[in-house]
């Protein structure tokens, strides 16, 4: 006999599990659950559909991609070691679903190995190759521009638009990010994302130059 949790479906449960530990990450840092913003549910969303497209471009279980990337941040509140205690999430919420019991460890490795901004390493793994990628573009391009200037702010603080240009340009990591993308559609996008974002500041500093002023 099915379990309750599984009449509702696997994607409602990681759904809500997620979104709940967004309400209560927002909570932390920010003093309500209901920001205006909330980021970690914003970044979540946008993986997912991120790694599904590449699941269909690249043969990945897209069961496996669309589990892992729903979860892959849920346990974001312990800092270094949120890809393994999402990993034991996992292992500990998907039973309770309708999730093919044979995926559930690999849903959890994928999310256990997600970790680093860029890897000295490559994956080896297909599906912890393409969450990996997912996760990463969503931190490249003017989808980047756009969360991280939302969460800057968000805090209350006087910001300038200058003090938006200097705080996008301390991004050097970005071009490691990019080098170490595993799928050749994510390596491919990614560094078309990069120049987007380079360019986004010198564009809005132009204009606030009047630079783009000609006789």
């Amino acid at each position: 006999m099915a379990k309750k949790t599984a009449e509702k479906g696997w994607r409602k449960v990681v759904q809500r599990a997620m979104q709940e530990a967004a309400k209560e990450e927002a909570l932390r840092r920010l003093g309500t659950p209901e920001p205006g913003f909330n980021y970690r549910w914003e970044h979540v969303r946008t993986v997912v559909r991120l790694a599904v497209r590449l699941a269909t471009l690249t043969g990945a279980d897209k069961d496996i991609v669309e589990a892992a990337a729903w979860l892959h941040d849920i346990a974001k509140d312990k800092g270094a070691k949120h890809p393994a205690e999402g990993a034991k999430i996992a292992r500990k919420l998907l039973p309770k679903t309708d999730f093919p019991p044979d995926k559930i460890e690999p849903v959890a490795q994928a999310i256990a190995q997600h970790t680093g901004l860029w890897r000295d390493t490559p994956l080896t793994n297909l599906e912890a190759m393409v969450l990996w990628d997912a996760d990463k573009l969503a931190k490249l391009g003017l989808t980047a521009a756009f969360h991280w200037t939302a969460m800057f702010v968000q805090d209350g603080v006087n910001r300038t638009s200058r003090d938006l240009i200097r705080r996008g340009r301390l991004t050097k990591w970005q071009s490691h990010t990019v080098a170490s993308m595993h799928t050749e559609p994510a390596r491919r996008a990614a560094a078309e994302r990069l120049k987007r974002y380079q360019q986004l500041w010198d564009t809005l500093e132009c204009e606030l130059n009047g630079e783009d002023l000609q006789l």
